[in-house]
């Protein structure tokens, strides 16, 4: 699961600057185990203390996997800027990404689902909204246990 970067100079080492683009960002790739095909989704996801959330319908594709295996990797990036040059093999990129691996846990309790939905519209709103009960109880919410995180970047110091 963890092997060395091969590129070192492209390692983002500082776990603040990791967790800044964890909390800036809005979209979140995960990776399910599915079958007999891996299953990438982009998802609106939120932060908080070692833990990504996100929600949606209770059934479907990406609980289906999330019973039959948790373990996901996920994949985030940001500053993407295109770095142009007159030879077409020196085109590059300039961008800052994280890419971990966890375990996902479907959150059963109204409590438990509060505090995921809170941190995921803390992510978009900057603060927390109400959510009703019957909400509550028809959303599915899904905590993201991170295992091991890695950050890389290109073109920023």
């Amino acid at each position: 699961m963890d092997r060395p970067m091969r590129r070192k100079d492209k390692e983002i080492t500082e776990q603040k600057e990791i967790e800044k683009i964890l909390k800036k960002e809005k979209i979140c790739r995960v990776a399910f185990n599915g079958s007999p095909f891996p299953y990438v989704v982009p998802l609106c996801y939120g932060y908080e203390d070692g833990a990504i959330y996100f929600h949606g319908f209770g059934g479907g594709k990406k609980i289906d996997c999330i019973r039959d295996d948790p373990h996901v990797c996920f994949e985030i990036d940001c500053d993407i800027e295109v770095v142009s040059d007159e030879d077409p093999c020196e085109w590059t990129l300039k961008y800052r990404s994280v890419i971990g691996y966890g375990k996902a846990i479907i959150l059963e309790t109204p409590e438990e689902k509060r505090k995921g939905l809170d941190i995921i519209v803390k992510q978009y709103a900057g603060k927390t909204l109400h959510f009703p009960e019957k909400a509550l109880s028809a959303v599915c919410v899904v905590k993201i246990e991170i295992q091991s995180i890695k950050g890389r970047k290109n073109g920023y110091n």
